[in-house]
Order: C-alpha cells, then sequence, then structure tokens
C-alpha cells in the first residue's frame, strides 16, 4: 500500500518535537569532557513486562527516576496490549475507524493525542516495507494463538492449521491504512479482526525516549537499557566507551553468560533471539517469532540477531524483521541498509555457534577475535 508523500510529511512534522533525540544521537561529546565517575548515579524499575536500567552523569547529582516512570507510565498507556485502556487495545477492539486524536484516559479529542502510538505506528510502518513484510506488526492474533499474547498463555498442545488459515486473513500491514482528517489522524483497518502489536520496538522506542528525557536535561554521559535494548551516549563511569555484553544464544545460557562484549559510543544496539522465549510439545519447538507468511513460528539456523543504529527503535525493529528472515536475507539487508551494521550468531551444519557480521563491525570483531 502506498501513501501520499504530503500526508505522510504532515504525520512526520506533527510528531516531530518527539523525535528530536535522533539528532542527539549523531553528535559525539568532546573529547576532553572527562566527567569523574564519582558523578555517576544509576536508577532501575520496572517497565514493558521487564526491567530497565539507566546510569547517567550529573553533576548536580539529580535523580531523575520520576520523570522517566511518568515518561513509561504514559508510553505503555498507548502501546502496551496487556493494558485493557491503552491505545492499541482500543484500536485492536474497534470495528473499522479508530481516531488518533481521542484521548481513552480523558476522553478528550485533541490533535496532540496518541504521538507514541502515531510513533511507533510509522516506524513500524517503515520497517515493514524495507523488510518485505518480513516485520508486521498484524500478527498480533497469530501471537496470541500460539500462546506469547496478550492473552492467557496457554501452550497449543495440538496444530490446528485450520484456524491458523483463519486467523492469517487478518495478516498483513495493507489491511490498516492512516488517513488525514483535519487535524486528526485516523486508522482504517480491513476487517474487525485486524489487530496490531508493537511489542517488536517499543522497548526501543522507550530507550530512545528516556534518553531524550535525558538530554532535554543537558546529560551529556549516559546508558539507557530496557529489557537488554541499549542506547550509550558519551562517556561511561570507567571512561571511554560504553561495553554492551551480547549473550550466548543457548537454551542452557544464563543471563551472565557473554557471547562478547562491545564497544557502544553514541549509538543503539538491540538484540533478538529465539532461545528463551519458547516452549516445547512433543519434541517440538515453538518460538515467539512468528512468520507473516505461513502463520508458523519461524525455524531457521538464525539464533540471534544484533542491531547497531543510530536510534533504538529502528535497532528494535530491525533485530526482529531479520530474525524473521533467517541469516542470508537478514545479513543482505543489513549491508544495504545505510547507518546499521548488524551482528548475526547461527547454528552450522556441525552444532557449532557461528558468527557472521556485516562490514562495518568488521575492525570491532576483528580485533576481538571473532571472524566472519
Amino acid at each position: 500500500m502506498s501513501f501520499a508523500i504530503p500526508l505522510i510529511q504532515y504525520l512526520y512534522n506533527m510528531i516531530r518535537p518527539f523525535l528530536l533525540f535522533l539528532a542527539l544521537f549523531l553528535v559525539g561529546c568532546s573529547s576532553g569532557d572527562q566527567p569523574p565517575s564519582a558523578n555517576y548515579l544509576r536508577l532501575e524499575g520496572q517497565t514493558m513486562g521487564t526491567t530497565y536500567h539507566v546510569t547517567y552523569s550529573d553533576g548536580q547529582q539529580r535523580n531523575f527516576k520520576q520523570g522517566i516512570d511518568s515518561l513509561l507510565e504514559i508510553l505503555n498507556l498507548e502501546v502496551s496490549t496487556y493494558i485493557e485502556s491503552s491505545t492499541i487495545s482500543n484500536f485492536n477492539r474497534a470495528d473499522s475507524l479508530f481516531s488518533l486524536a481521542y484521548n481513552p484516559t480523558t476522553r478528550e479529542n485533541g490533535s496532540w493525542h496518541n504521538l507514541h502510538f502515531l510513533a511507533n505506528y510509522l516506524k513500524a510502518r517503515e520497517v515493514y516495507e524495507a523488510s518485505e513484510g518480513y516485520f508486521d506488526p498484524t500478527i498480533m492474533p497469530l501471537v496470541n494463538y500460539w500462546g506469547f499474547g496478550y492473552t492467557p498463555k496457554k501452550v497449543v498442545e495440538a496444530v490446528d492449521s485450520i484456524v491458523i488459515d483463519s486467523l492469517m486473513k487478518f495478516v498483513g500491514f495493507d489491511k490498516v491504512r492512516l488517513v488525514a482528517r483535519g487535524q486528526d489522524s485516523l486508522l482504517l483497518k480491513a476487517a474487525p479482526g485486524v489487530q496490531l502489536d508493537f511489542s517488536a520496538l517499543a522497548k526501543g522506542y522507550g530507550v530512545d525516549a528516556v534518553a531524550q528525557l535525558l538530554a532535554g536535561e543537558g546529560i551529556q554521559h549516559y546508558m539507557v537499557e530496557i529489557g537488554g535494548e541499549v542506547v550509550a551516549r558519551g562517556q561511561s563511569p570507567r571512561g571511554g566507551d560504553w561495553k554492551i555484553g551480547i549473550n550466548v544464544p543457548r537454551e542452557n545460557a544464563g543471563m551472565q553468560d557473554i557471547q562478547t562484549a562491545v564497544p557502544l559510543h553514541d549509538r543503539a544496539l538491540a538484540t533478538s533471539g529465539n532461545y528463551r522465549n519458547f516452549y516445547e510439545v512433543n519434541g517440538n519447538k515453538y518460538s515467539h517469532t512468528i512468520s507473516p507468511f505461513t502463520g508458523f513460528p519461524e525455524r531457521n539456523i538464525l539464533l540471534s540477531a544484533s542491531v547497531f543504529a543510530p536510534d533504538c527503535m529502528t535497532a528494535d525493529a530491525y533485530a526482529t524483521a531479520f530474525m524473521a528472515m533467517g541469516l542470508e536475507k537478514a545479513f543482505a539487508l543489513a549491508s544495504r541498509l545505510p547507518d546499521m551494521e548488524g551482528y548475526f550468531l547461527y547454528n552450522q551444519e556441525d552444532g557449532t555457534l557461528g558468527v557472521r557480521y556485516t562490514e562495518g563491525l568488521a575492525p570491532l570483531f576483528e580485533k576481538e577475535g571473532d571472524k566472519q
């Protein structure tokens, strides 16, 4: 589906104040700025069904936890499928027409409501088109069927292909259309059963939003992490770049088992994999990465995909898309996309762990001893 250029430009202009943080990641700190480690604060909390950790340097020793928690709460009220009153939940229950100007919490209308939702929608559309449909947020009915969604968790004991075929009728981002009507933005869905799921990029967006909050307070050195998705700017408490670990993608590996630790400077890093979120029935493993083309959990040799990008929402979305695409297609796309690099771990024929990464990461990983 194609959208008129004026509409897309209008919508991007409308959410631009919420996306200005992207420019921040492209500006490095001056080499003479050496923050003392004593100035660093560390915050943590819970959000989006996982935890967050924030470390930042502030000579005033300000505590931003209340502001971070409030920001993440507002974000969840727009994009969490686990909150019945959220914007996305209201859209999923709608029949055919949904207004983004309506705020379900305040029951008011206004052109500046639901901008977090809109930002996630527009990025999802961008990645959907770039990945040729491998990233598709309309797989929500299938995610629920396989027991990985917001409905009560239920292991699929016996796969019903008839049910899967019926759910596939609601899958396809071309079944959702965004239109402008005056100062309002409307979402049209092809059928009442069409639903959206932003879980594959919302954590990354949350990381970026918290980073924007810190940057807006004049913070130059920080690391923000939500559920393993990270953005880092400036210098770490040790001095120099932040070091971020990429986990060993094995079922029996612990959270502290690190395949490699990489320096991260003014960039974001997100990793997706199928080695933890899965279940097994009668010898068959079903993972949370669902193919939008078959309706079944994706099975390929790719174990994890780590994406380096200027912002975390982009990295998060493409990491998920790459897992659905498989190693060869993912590597090819990651190699073509500007300002992006991919690091892939996969099963080799002899059962050992293979490593492959895009050209821009060669100086880093060849130095670390990994081989392409």
